[in-house]
């Protein structure tokens, strides 16, 4: 993350979750919001470019994206069965939840921590969009290397005492392991009924050639935006972590796993292609 600027792959990653609303039928992940918050203009030049959004390598980190903010809401809907009274949104970008949140705030009460600098590009788009910022929201600016979660969450008023879902998309790689590894902790030392969703990376030693060459693509172009990949985890390594930090289940979902959860036997052929990420659920 570059001083005093917005998360660059913040912004690539809402496009894409922009363009599966009006690309992809049926749609995995239903955003009713992802367009209208990146405003007219972009929306208008995102439309425009639609066709070089096709590719195979295009189609399949989109499939990724859908899959991993429906794997997010479809386990917060689970939790919040199980009791869950506030969600927390970690490296939240431009996720549009909090503004289309289904639950009453009596119910649900949602956190997104960011970035200040992307934070705050975010309320400027928001506003820009006239999307209404809800009582039930609280924001929480945290700069996860030199800030902890803890002290950002509790100067949002965040009750530590209740049943808590988190979610964590698209940041782990580009956290350094220390700070992957502290928040663990204090993820699991929230109350019993909670739990998180996260995505991770494996190691390009893992991969087979083709997905070699699409990983450093990957790495280059985050990279170039300064925002250079620093973590990944082998699964059977990361789920035994995870144990002994005090979870009590996770689920570990590749890219086989996902293709058949949300893309089986589609028409139009959209799903993971490699086996880069990972998607988890850890109950607490």
């Amino acid at each position: 993350m570059i001083e005093a600027r917005p998360s660059a792959t913040a912004l690539r990653v809402a496009m894409r979750r922009a363009s599966h609303q009006f690309l992809d039928v049926p749609k995995v992940f239903d955003d009713p919001l992802a367009l209208r918050i990146l405003g007219e203009r972009s929306g208008t030049e995102l439309r425009s470019t639609a066709g070089s959004l096709q590719d195979t390598a295009a189609r399949s980190l989109r499939a990724f994206l859908a899959a991993r903010s429906r794997f997010a809401e479809d386990q917060l809907a689970v939790a919040v069965s199980r009791g869950a009274s506030q969600y927390v949104i970690l490296g939240a970008g431009l996720d549009t939840f909090a503004y289309r949140n289904p639950y009453p705030e009596s119910a649900l009460r949602v956190f997104e921590v960011d970035y200040p600098a992307t934070q705050l590009w975010k309320q400027r788009l928001l506003a820009e969009a006239g999307i209404a910022i809800p009582s039930s929201l609280s924001y929480a600016p945290v700069d996860f290397e030199h800030q902890t979660l803890a002290d950002g969450l509790a100067q949002a008023s965040f009750h530590s005492q209740k049943i808590t879902f988190f979610s964590w998309l698209g940041v782990t790689p580009y956290l350094t392991r220390d700070a992957v590894t502290s928040t663990f902790a204090f993820l699991a030392g929230t109350p019993a009924g909670g739990g998180v969703v996260f995505d991770y990376a494996v190691p390009r030693s893992s991969l087979n050639l083709i997905g070699r060459l699409a990983f450093d693509a990957l790495a280059r172009r985050v990279a170039s935006a300064g925002e250079p990949f620093q973590t990944f985890f082998d699964p059977h390594e990361l789920a035994a972590e995870l144990h002994r930090t005090g979870f009590r289940h996770v689920e570990d979902l590749d890219a086989a796993e996902i293709n058949s959860r949300y893309f089986k036997d589609r028409a139009d052929g959209l799903k993971i292609r490699g086996s880069l990420g990972h998607l988890i659920s850890a109950k607490i």
